[in-house]
């Protein structure tokens, strides 16, 4: 035998009676089914009732709206020929209902008793339509109303099961039965006296393990709208997938925890008898869905799932007048249960200094009023404080058998989090070990699920999420790079990066599931107005683990911005050289933000595009190497226009040449005044452990005066052209000298300079070709020949892979 239960989404309208019906028919075992209501229905009787006893006569539409979904299921499931009879008991149920209400709306006064009889007609019209509907089907079907074998006894918890009296009524009425298939309503009850009552919430689960533990079956099956218990709850987190066994145990814990596929006092009775329990999806019946047993042995997987509880307020109970005096859990803990408070989860301080309970938001106010009241002597003469609440809370938890046989998971659990920024505000694991118990903000709810399932699930592929500002030059190319190697990233890295928030200087769009990079431009022209800190808090709204900020602007008001990421754990990379080249202080500070937030602040491509110039120098130092002096060519834009400028060219040429190409700055007056330069050896003079300033700097510019003062880069390159005959005299220097014209950027001995060079053919950098950029690093380990870094220093593409190298090393932390 099989005991089966349906819930009201499987039961929800004709369809999915129909589709339950052929569950049924496809079975060969004697069965018993158990229904729910219509979906909703209970829901719509305990508001209507509601309105009732506020003397609001609104009661009556809903009342029709109820009516009329059960008529219409009718028509739809039964011949017209036998509808008659069905449609008279059904009408005679809802005339009992209205009877209900009318005196609840007379009395505005609405009992418990009655409430309880009220709630219980859900089920009492779903399983007479559902019977004859069978009926109608020609399968060998009976029906019987619940409530003449379960029964309840009332006791602190209410409307508890008499288990000893039920289960003889049950065992009673199933050795008379004859029938195939046996349907009975879930959830209803009668009282010790005989009255109507239900079993509470989940209670139609509850209906179904009972007869399942009387009649000892061979299976219990919970067939429901989705294909099992997940790892996560799918609505949360996509990757969610169905766990194919678990333990009586771990079902248990899952449920507790907030898991709504089976209520946890379901478990309790087939536990006892040992019988197998199916959770399987009513429209999906092909899946497999989840066995829950006894059987521990294949559960090899530590965690096997991750849970949690909202709406969950946080209480405290703390006062040096705890420690060492017993009774004071007890006591807080009577009286929660003596206002029937339930506590979802305690902890308490191995100082004893402090208790915390974890209850309902909705019970907090009256919590801390009857505690307070209790422990008033002890509160007035200051042995404790008075009871603090933090609401607004939610309860995560790693649940797994075999958890105790792995070390290191509480430790994985923590450290995920942490990384992610969420913060955790109190913990619980008991002796057992099946579960490990976190408090959270439930703003960070979402977050810490997914963070968790990627951490214990999904380990072979890291989700990380990108928010780019600055889709020019470098940031379209960065886009492509990208697009390009998602495939490779996923299958040789193991790392899904998305794009999921885009800015540039007129619009701004976010898209938590990602945005599709065949069509990045089209999406961001449907973008809001661009604005740097709505974009923020877009990034900080969406709250997603493993976030990195891409800053891939030179705009000095977007180089102030890192600090409210970095503050929110999201990491930042910048190829915009004016955060790190700021005041000290300022740059100090990112770098302390970074390390206390645990939030990666790298700008590799500050200096050298794509080179790893700066990763190179942080070896050097960290490996307990001493920098002496550097010597450098810094500017990809300033080689490649001495590289190209002769007595053929104008200067003007070579340096619309260069912009032309991407290797300047938007404004080129910053490459050629040598500012740009001063601020990258800047950035490498404070990487090497020096507190300098931009103004510590020695920049002899080459430029005329006029030309430096101009506005635009119209009226710049203008300037050139009537200055040409001083560039012109320059190179002409250098080459009587058999030299080469070389920007060159120096650190020796602390201090530091920049300023054009003639370099004769005996030097390092007289051969640099192109827009290449060259730094040699001279160190106690490099005294005589210098650590050197050459390659392309300049272009959209370097620049772009730079950033790309940056945002992998993040995310291969």
């Amino acid at each position: 035998m099989i005991v089966a239960k349906f819930g009201g989404t499987s039961v929800a309208d004709s369809n999915c009676i129909n589709r339950v019906l052929d569950i049924i028919e496809n079975n060969s075992e004697q069965l018993v089914v158990v229904v729910s209501a219509l979906s909703g229905v209970t829901n719509l009787i305990q508001e209507s009732a509601n309105l009732a006893a506020n003397g609001d006569l609104k009661y009556q539409d809903i009342l029709s709206q109820i009516e009329k979904r059960h008529f219409t299921c009718i028509k739809e499931l039964i011949p017209i020929k036998n509808q008659s009879r069905v449609l008279s008991h059904v009408k005679q149920q809802i005339n009992t209902l209205s009877t209900l209400y009318e005196g609840v709306y007379l009395l505005r006064e609405l009992s418990p008793r009655t409430k309880d009889h009220m709630l219980g007609f859900g089920e009492l019209l779903s399983y007479f339509i559902i019977a004859k509907a069978a009926e109608s089907r020609n399968i060998d079907v009976g029906y019987e109303n619940a409530r003449e074998f379960i029964f309840t006894k009332n006791d602190l918890t209410a409307n508890a099961v008499d288990y000893n009296k039920s289960f003889a009524a049950i065992k009673a009425y199933f050795k008379k039965a004859t029938d195939q298939v046996t349907i009975v309503p879930g959830f209803v009850a009668s009282d010790e006296e005989g009255a109507p009552t239900t079993l509470g919430r989940g209670g139609s689960d509850l209906t179904a393990a009972l007869i399942a533990s009387a009649l000892e079956v061979r299976q219990l099956e919970i067939w429901t709208d989705v294909s099992g218990m997940f790892t996560a709850h799918p609505f949360y987190v996509k990757q969610a997938r169905a766990i194919e066994q678990l333990s009586y145990h771990e079902a248990m814990e899952l449920s507790h925890f907030g898991a709504k596929v089976i209520y946890p006092p379901t478990l309790q009775p087939v536990t006892e008898k040992n019988i197998a329990v199916l959770v399987k999806n009513t429209f999906k019946p092909e899946d497999k869905g989840t066995l829950i047993s006894g059987d521990k042995k294949s559960n090899a997987q530590a965690v096997r799932g991750i849970s949690y509880i909202e709406n969950i307020a946080l209480l405290t109970l703390e006062g040096s007048g705890m420690i060492g005096i017993p009774g004071y859990s007890k006591k807080l803990l009577s009286v929660l249960a003596k206002h029937k408070i339930n506590v979802v989860m305690m902890t308490q301080a191995s100082s004893e200094h402090s208790i915390c309970v974890g209850i309902e938001n909705e019970h907090a106010l009256l919590a801390k009023k009857m505690i307070e009241e209790d422990f008033g002597y002890e509160i007035e003469s200051k042995k404790i404080n008075p009871i603090t609440i933090e609401d607004k809370l939610a309860i995560i938890a790693l649940v797994g058998e075999n958890m105790k046989s792995h070390q290191g998971i509480s430790g994985r659990m923590f450290s995920a989090l942490g990384r992610n920024n969420v913060n955790v505000k109190a913990i619980a694991q008991g002796a057992s070990e099946r579960n490990i118990t976190a408090v959270i903000d439930s703003t960070n709810t979402k977050k810490a699920l997914n963070t968790l399932h990627e951490a214990f699930f999904e380990e072979q592929i890291k989700q990380v999420n990108l928010f780019i500002t600055g889709v020019g030059n470098v940031g379209s190319k960065l886009i492509e790079q990208l697009h390009n190697q998602k495939a490779f990233l996923q299958d040789q890295l193991k790392l899904n990066i998305k794009v999921v928030g885009l800015s540039n200087s007129r619009k701004m769009t976010t898209h938590a599931d990602g945005i599709d990079l065949n069509k990045w431009e089209d999406i961001l022209a449907a973008g809001d107005k661009a604005d740097s800190a709505g974009f923020f808090e877009l990034a900080k709204n969406l709250n997603l683990r493993n976030s990195i900020y891409v800053d891939n602007t030179a705009n000095e008001k977007i180089a102030h911005t890192y600090p409210p990421y970095l503050k929110e754990s999201i990491s930042v990379v910048t190829c915009n050289k004016i955060a790190a080249a700021e005041s000290y202080t300022y740059y100090n500070s990112l770098k302390q933000l970074a390390r206390t937030y645990n939030a990666p602040y790298l700008f590799e491509t500050n200096v050298g595009a794509g080179l790893p110039i700066i990763d190179t120098l942080n070896h050097l130092i960290t490996s307990g190497d001493k920098v002496h002096s550097i010597q450098a060519i810094l500017s990809g834009s300033l080689n490649f226009v001495f590289n190209e400028f002769s007595d053929k060219t104008t200067f003007r040429e070579v340096v619309q040449q260069a912009m032309d190409a991407g290797f300047t700055e938007p404004d080129p007056k910053i490459d050629l005044s040598g500012v740009d330069v001063a601020r990258k050896i800047l950035i490498l003079a404070r990487e090497s452990g020096m507190q300098m300033e931009l103004s510590d700097i020695d920049n002899d510019s080459f430029l005329p005066k006029a030309c430096l003062e101009t506005k635009d880069n119209e009226s710049f390159l203008a300037s050139l052209d009537e200055h040409n005959d001083h560039f012109t005299k320059l190179y002409a220097s250098a080459k009587k000298n058999n030299s080469r014209l070389k920007y060159v950027a120096e650190l020796v001995d602390g201090k530091a300079k920049v300023g054009l060079k003639e370099i004769p053919a005996s030097h390092d950098f007289y051969n640099l070709s192109g827009s290449d950029n060259i730094v040699l690093f001279y160190t106690d380990r490099y005294k005589d020949q210098p650590m050197i870094v050459k390659g392309a220093g300049a272009g959209g593409d370097v620049t772009a892979s730079g950033i790309f190298a940056d945002i992998i090393r993040i995310a291969k932390q």
